[in-house]
């Protein structure tokens, strides 16, 4: 059910978390959203943050907005967006927290490397009984976002397998049933976000192409063991809102998970097969490699392809943005393709200013292309000369 992306040509978004403001210093915690909200202080900074998040995005021109990944913790490498599921499910040992074991999941990085830290705080709760939905409290985290702007608010959240590969577990004697008993319990939490009005919801880094980059061969935890996992979490969600499906290849701390530059080629088929109206992929920071193959194998969804590279500073060139488009639709056409980011800009190694200048070349950008197919252009207020405060030089006389 298309409701975010109806009726646009090459919608534009971001992938979901935006740097914090530097005066936002309070924390989420293990607190629940609306025990938080009651909090004087802990209200105004939260509040004012998703204002700022949101207006940042208005002024750019993006058609979809996110709420920043607000209600995340200022942590190491970003991460929150693992840990606040089971700091809120039922079925975890809140209390005890320990850090995750070093190459679960695939992931491992040497002491010295940047990333070593970002695997010592990953301290999780401990599985110790049946996994429920417990309380999460995503409709009132996404309502709190959505009353800001007319503009459609998309929720995105963890999958289930990092969630699962990312504890431990005294309950569960398969880490199957682990991932299972996760995915059911979001498809529960997704389905009241549903019937609240939520436009879009998306399900971030289920691992079909990590595991084949990674080459895992297991004969039970596979590739198409997590399209399982993802059609699992979404169960009926499409008859309700538009479900997305983001793919990348990791920004904690704005780094690269891999030395080179990885291929999704081996996990297209399993792309194909995800029950969603959207497969997002990060193209840019892989030059677009992929761009044919992708436009041959997703034929039955839309396609999001980012423009903008979540690792660097430099902020890309509407010119380069737009060539990117054009790219894109030698293979996938205009009225399949939305426009976004590689992945989040907000995962503790970006300012503020540098992705608000990114969101604006890609707007720019993708209203150079709208402009040469004859679709409507957005409004970009953060780039309406009009309100430069650089007095213009006319005749040589400033």
């Amino acid at each position: 059910m298309y409701r975010a992306t109806k009726d646009i040509i090459l919608p534009t978004t971001i992938t979901g978390s935006l740097p914090r403001p530097s005066w936002y210093t309070e924390n989420l915690g293990t607190r629940h959203f609306l025990e938080a909200m009651v909090t004087r202080k802990f209200r105004e900074q939260y509040e004012d943050a998703l204002a700022c998040y949101i207006r940042d995005q208005e002024i750019a021109g993006l058609d979809i907005l996110t709420d920043g990944d607000c209600r995340f913790d200022d942590d190491v490498g970003g991460q929150s967006w693992t840990a606040y599921p089971p700091m809120h499910m039922a079925g975890f040992a809140h209390e005890n927290p320990r850090p995750t074991p070093a190459g679960r999941g695939g992931i491992a990085f040497p002491r010295g490397h940047i990333l070593h830290d970002y695997l010592e705080s990953r301290v999780m709760p401990v599985v110790v009984g049946p996994i429920g939905r417990g309380d999460l409290q995503y409709t009132e985290m996404w309502k709190a976002a959505q009353r800001f702007t007319k503009k459609p608010v998309k929720w995105g959240a963890v999958s289930a397998e990092i969630v699962a590969f990312a504890v431990q577990d005294r309950h569960y004697k398969s880490p199957v049933d682990r991932m299972f008993a996760i995915a059911d319990a979001f498809n529960e939490e997704y389905h009241e976000l549903a019937d609240a009005g939520c436009p879009v919801i998306q399900i971030e880094e289920p691992q079909m192409h990590l595991l084949a980059a990674r080459g895992v061969t297991d004969p039970v935890i596979n590739p198409k063991l997590m399209v399982e996992i993802f059609n699992r979490t979404v169960k009926g969600l499409r008859a309700k809102t538009e479900v997305w499906a983001h793919s990348c290849w990791g920004n904690p701390s704005q780094q690269r998970m891999f030395a080179s530059v990885q291929s999704y080629k081996a996990s297209l088929e399993l792309y194909d097969q995800v029950d969603a109206d959207v497969v997002t992929f990060e193209s840019s920071s892989s030059g677009g490699i992929d761009l044919e193959a992708i436009g041959k194998s997703i034929t039955g969804k839309k396609v999001s392809i980012g423009v903008i590279d979540h690792h660097t500073l430099q902020v890309e060139q509407p010119s380069q943005v737009a060539e990117q488009i054009r790219a894109a639709l030698m293979h996938i056409p205009a009225d399949r393709l939305v426009v976004s980011t590689d992945c989040g800009m907000g995962r503790e190694g970006m300012s503020r200013r540098h992705a608000a200048y990114k969101t604006v070349s890609l707007v720019l950008g993708t209203n150079m292309v709208r402009k040469e197919i004859g679709a409507p252009e957005a409004q970009v207020l953060a780039a309406d000369e009009r309100y430069s405060l650089v007095q213009k030089i006319k005749d040589g006389v400033a």
